[in-house]
């Protein structure tokens, strides 16, 4: 049987903010320090209550999320296994409490990832990917950037919560397929392959819905 080598003490709230998010959390496992476990708040409040929001489409839900998530963390530190990085665990942990309150609120949508983003290209002259996170203003489609942010907010409820999923994580939180793979138990080649068939099907029907307005 191994046993975990303690962690240094932190010393200083100044010193608190050298330390890496791992580091902190085995800090806390260890000292219980209310003071750590509010500074991995502060680092993370800001992007995963952004990604709550967005997985949930409420704001008041995200918040139920969120208390939750870091709720978890608390009750949970024990369990993370220090070898391993905190932000893939930590969303892991926010992700099943993002489902939990959609299943409590009788809620199975997503919000438009880009509804906040005035900077939008024309699908026409670039690939789904570069419409996902582009951020390049094009005065040729200003007028119809609303028109497109509904558009895609439509078609990527339509891919179901899966293709969804691996969406919101590699384009706008921006995890690596590794870190996809871990939040959402499954293998990095299966986070490839899901992203891979959701941009596929937005590309056909962005086509489709021009093909029919040209009719």
């Amino acid at each position: 049987m191994t046993t975990k080598t303690p962690a240094p003490a932190i010393e200083s709230r100044e010193a608190i903010c050298d330390v890496s998010d791992e580091g902190l959390i085995t800090q806390y496992q260890s000292s219980g320090d209310r003071s750590i476990f509010e500074t991995l708040i502060q680092r993370y409040e800001r992007e995963i209550f952004s990604y709550l929001r967005r997985y949930v489409g409420n704001s008041e839900i995200a918040e139920d999320a969120f208390q939750g998530t870091f709720l978890q963390v608390h009750l949970k530190c024990q369990q993370f296994d220090s070898s391993r990085r905190f932000r893939p665990w930590l969303y892991a942990i926010a992700t099943n409490q993002a489902i939990d309150a959609q299943r409590r609120n009788k809620r199975h949508r997503m919000v438009s990832l880009d509804r906040n983003n005035s900077n939008e290209k024309d699908e026409r002259s670039g690939s789904w990917s570069e419409k996902l996170v582009g951020d390049t203003p094009d005065p040729h489609v200003a007028a119809a950037q609303e028109e497109n942010s509904r558009w895609v907010n439509h078609s990527v409820e339509s891919l179901g919560e899966s293709m969804q999923q691996v969406i919101n994580l590699v384009y706008y939180q921006g995890l690596k397929y590794r870190e996809a793979a871990d939040i959402l138990g499954i293998p990095v080649g299966t986070v490839k392959s899901r992203l891979h068939a959701a941009v596929q099907r937005l590309g056909i029907l962005w086509e489709e819905s021009h093909e029919e307005r040209s009719e």
